[in-house]
């Protein structure tokens, strides 16, 4: 994740596994998230159900509930707040640091007041968590590929395709997140 003044940007690692892991850490389909608080835009290329997605909207925030736990991440002491995904059913749990007063952080998350630096889904499934935060000139990182080949649709659009095919997954018995980001 990246950040600079009041935008953020989530992408996929470069980082490759080892021999021994198991994963898909080979395949380079189109991922990131950015966030441009400012101006209260986002814009997001994801790759899911073997179509590229352009989403282009509004700035949504999730609805949060603050908890007052504590712990410390990548040298930060965080809160936590929680949040139920409906579309998806999950209960996320997210870590943030009031030290760092953007309101950003991995993947969709944002809204809370200051940088969400670990996110949990569904107590363990799926953890992502900082470890290092380092100040540097991040403008090329922030930049974004010249073009978007993708459909190109809103939040709505994209949240509507996204239950469609869970509704459709749970009709024929078969498990719906093999097709989607988690």
């Amino acid at each position: 994740m990246f950040y600079s003044g009041q935008k953020t940007k989530f992408q996929n690692s470069e980082e490759s596994a080892e021999d021994d892991d198991y994963g898909y850490s080979w395949r380079k389909e189109m991922y990131f998230q950015t966030r441009d608080f400012e101006n209260n835009t986002i814009l997001d290329g994801i790759y899911t159900l073997g179509k590229n997605y352009i989403i282009e909207d509004t700035l949504w925030t999730q609805d949060w509930k603050i908890l007052n736990d504590m712990k410390e991440v990548a040298g930060h002491i965080c809160m936590n707040a929680q949040w139920v995904d409906t579309l998806k059913q999950q209960t996320v749990i997210a870590w943030f640091a009031l030290d760092i007063p953007l309101s950003g952080g991995p993947d969709k998350y944002c809204g809370l007041p200051g940088m969400i630096l670990e996110i949990d889904v569904n107590n363990g499934a799926m953890v992502m968590s900082a470890d290092l935060i380092e100040e540097k000139n991040v403008d090329q990182e922030m930049e974004l590929p010249k073009k978007l080949k993708g459909k190109h649709v809103s939040q709505a659009e994209y949240d509507a395709i996204v239950k469609q095919h869970i509704e459709d997954k749970r009709k024929a018995k078969e498990p719906y997140f093999w097709g989607i980001r988690y």
